[in-house]
C-alpha cells in the first residue's frame, strides 16, 4: 500500500493560509500555542530516548485534556524505568503503571509491538530519526505494524522521535472531521484521510513558509523556531488549538458560511446558515 502525495490546489493553499492568519491573531489561541510550543505538555523534550517519545505519543491517545497531568505522571514514571526496562517488565507491572490512564491491555499491546517494530527497523538498518529517512514510508510502516497505532498515532510518534521541527504536521480526528470542512478540503474516507490532510498542510507550509513566519512576527508570538526550518510545528499548534477552542462545540463566534467567509470568527454574519 502506498499513499501518493497530491499537490494542494491554489485555493486550498489560500484557504489554509487565511485560516491560520485569522486563528493566529486570536488571543486564546496564542496563549495555548505559546504554552505548548517550546515544551509541549503531551510530548516533552525531557525524554531523551526517542523510543520513549514514541511510546508517549501512543499512550497519549484517547486521553482528554483534563487528564494531561495524570498522563504526565505516568509517562514520566515510564521514562524513569527506561525503554529497555519497560520491555523487560511483566504485563502485570505495566498494567499497574498505566492504570491511571486506562486501557491497560491496549497500551501494553502498543508498547510490545512498538518494541518489535523498532527491533525490526534496527535489523533492517532503518533509523527513524535520520534526516534522509522517507517519512511517508515510515508513517505507513508504523501504522501498519504497531498495534492500535493508526496513521495519526504514527505521525505523532515520528514527530516526537525526530523533534518538533522535523516537518511533520500530525492530523487528529477533529482536524479531519471539523477542520477540513471549514477549509473546503475534500478528503477520502477512512484512516487514509489523516495522511491526505497531513500532505496538504505540509505542502501549504512549504509553499508559504516565509509568510507563516511573518505571521509569527506580526502577532508577536513568544516561541523559538530554529533558523532554516519551516514553521510546521507552529502551524500545527495554531490549527489544533483553534479546532479545540472554536470547533469542538462549536463556538457561537464561528461563522457558518465558511469557507466562503474568510474571516471565520467574529464576522458580520450573526445568523447561522445551515
Amino acid at each position: 500500500m502506498t499513499i501518493e502525495r497530491v499537490k494542494p490546489t491554489p485555493l486550498e493553499v489560500r484557504r489554509v493560509h487565511r485560516l491560520v492568519a485569522r486563528a493566529a491573531g486570536l488571543p486564546d489561541v496564542r496563549t495555548e500555542v505559546e504554552a505548548n510550543h517550546d515544551e509541549n505538555r503531551w510530548w516533552p523534550t525531557s525524554f531523551g530516548d526517542p523510543r520513549v517519545r514514541m511510546l508517549a505519543a501512543g499512550w497519549s491517545s484517547r486521553i482528554s485534556y483534563r487528564m494531561v497531568d495524570t498522563y504526565a505522571r505516568v509517562i514520566t514514571s515510564a521514562d524513569s524505568r527506561g525503554f529497555d526496562g519497560l520491555v523487560a517488565s511483566k504485563d502485570a507491572e505495566l498494567a499497574s503503571l498505566v492504570r491511571p490512564i486506562g486501557l491497560p491491555q491496549a497500551r501494553i499491546g502498543y508498547m510490545r509491538s512498538l518494541a518489535k517494530l523498532l527491533q525490526g527497523w534496527e535489523e533492517e538498518g532503518v533509523d527513524p530519526t535520520a534526516e534522509s529517512a522517507d517519512l511517508d514510508s515510515l508513517v505507513l510502516d508504523f501504522a501498519t505494524r504497531v498495534r492500535g497505532a493508526s496513521f495519526k498515532v504514527a505521525q505523532c510518534a515520528l514527530l516526537t522521535a525526530r523533534g518538533y521541527h522535523c516537518g511533520i504536521i500530525p492530523v487528529d480526528s477533529g482536524m479531519v472531521t471539523k477542520l477540513a470542512p471549514i477549509l473546503g478540503i475534500a478528503l477520502p474516507s477512512g484512516p487514509v484521510a489523516h495522511e491526505r490532510m497531513r500532505h496538504v498542510l505540509e505542502a501549504v507550509v512549504h509553499a508559504r513558509s516565509a509568510e507563516f513566519r511573518s505571521l509569527i512576527t506580526a502577532n508577536e508570538y513568544q516561541v523559538t523556531i530554529p533558523d532554516g526550518v519551516e514553521p510546521t510545528w507552529w502551524v500545527h499548534l495554531v490549527l489544533i488549538y483553534f479546532k479545540r477552542l472554536y470547533l469542538n462545540g462549536p463556538s457561537p463566534q464561528l461563522c457558518r458560511r465558511r469557507p466562503v467567509c474568510t474571516k471565520v470568527v467574529g464576522c458580520a454574519h450573526p445568523t447561522p446558515i445551515t
